[in-house]
């Protein structure tokens, strides 16, 4: 394939997909040289390690999310990033959270700065939702799981902010009580959100 047909491949690539990786060149049978070539000339810019764009690509509120979900696929959205994915926290977290399995080292990542928690079974498989953001799918934890998740992890994150997120999805209607117990008893947090749970009935 000769240069300038290999570029034209690239940017078409780069349109159709958003973001593009240095493996989406290996997988077309493309040099990874071709992206050092375009983003010397401007072509494209760099976003992160082996991420890189259409420089007139308008920045996506969800880039952070959509770095993390191309570089580590496994990766959920969890606590403070769900909670602002749902629109139901006023604080904005300094970092992206991500569940990961057991065991996962925590993902090398120059940017976002990114904070894992580790989930087991259950835990971890249930209660994701798939929302595609300009053609990257990113995985998350729906409201009810994230507000037992944030009852879990209440000494990292504080109560107050699970409590927040527990009355503002109610008052917003975003969750049911069943969905709520049900994620309570498979983040083992049953016990604690109780009370809370009855105040709110």
């Amino acid at each position: 394939m000769q240069p300038d047909t290999q570029t034209q491949t690239v940017l078409t690539l780069a349109r159709q997909k958003g973001m593009l990786r240095s493996s989406d060149l290996k997988e077309a049978g493309l040099a990874r040289v071709v992206l050092t070539r375009l983003t010397a000339t401007g072509q494209l810019e760099k976003v992160g390690r082996g991420l890189y764009r259409l420089p007139q690509t308008e920045a996506s509120e969800f880039e952070s999310l959509i770095t993390i979900a191309i570089k580590v696929p496994q990766a959920v959205f969890c606590l403070l990033t769900a909670l602002q994915f749902h629109g139901l926290t006023t604080q904005l977290p300094r970092q992206i959270w991500i569940a990961m399995p057991r065991g996962s080292h925590t993902p090398a990542i120059d940017y976002p700065p990114v904070k894992m928690v580790q989930f087991t079974g259950a835990a971890y498989a249930e209660g994701v939702e798939v929302v595609e953001r300009d053609q990257v799918k990113l995985k998350v934890y729906g409201v009810a799981k994230t507000i037992a998740d944030c009852f879990k992890q209440r000494n990292k994150i504080g109560i107050d902010v699970a409590l927040e997120a527990l009355k503002d999805a109610r008052a917003q209607q975003k969750v049911s009580a069943n969905d709520l117990w049900h994620f309570a008893k498979v983040c083992r947090v049953a016990n604690v959100m109780r009370p809370y749970l009855e105040a709110l009935e």
